[in-house]
């Protein structure tokens, strides 16, 4: 008794088959980790542009902490009058006024760049999962649409004859 397998030729290709992303799984993805969803719905380009953003945000996040922090010293330093000698000059070179000024205007860059931060993650996740909702989405060149003009018959409001006037028609054509 002799074993016959299917030819090569009978059987379905899996490379062959579309890919259907799960909007779910994509979006979890992206929660765990920022540009894994989109690694999941095979779009890579969009990769390096998640992470550009995470690292300029995360730079200025910090260079604005870290100034945030030297000016708000400084102005307790000024404000607390003390005697000990400060690290740098800016007690000595700004009045408290300027020095406040200064440290509310990096606390609010730093408050800014938190929101975009998060604003990012965010549309990460939403960027995955409406991906994997159009993955299956046809874009071939069998799709076309036809613009036309077609007379319409209205009635006439005064009496019973009607008359035939020009109105706007939307054809959506799908060749299969």
């Amino acid at each position: 008794m002799a074993v016959t397998y299917p030819s090569r030729a009978s059987r379905p290709d899996s490379l062959s088959k579309p890919f259907k992303a799960s909007p779910r799984k994509a979006s979890l993805y992206s929660m765990a980790l920022p540009g894994l969803g989109q690694a999941y719905n095979k779009k890579y380009w969009k990769i390096p542009i998640i992470y550009a953003g995470v690292g300029a945000l995360t730079y200025f996040g910090i260079n604005n902490y870290s100034e945030y922090k030297k000016w708000g010293d400084a102005y307790e330093y000024k404000v607390t009058n003390q005697t000990y000698t400060y690290e740098n000059d800016l007690p000595t070179r700004y009045t408290a006024d300027q020095l406040l000024s200064q440290k509310n205007y990096y606390r609010r860059n730093f408050e800014v760049t938190i929101l975009l931060g998060t604003l990012l993650y965010v549309l990460n996740i939403v960027d995955a999962a409406v991906d994997a909702h159009l993955s299956g989405f046809d874009v071939s060149d069998n799709l076309s649409v036809n613009i036309t003009s077609q007379p319409l018959l209205n009635p006439k409001l005064s009496s019973n004859e009607s008359f035939i006037t020009s109105g706007a028609g939307l054809t959506l054509s799908l060749k299969l």
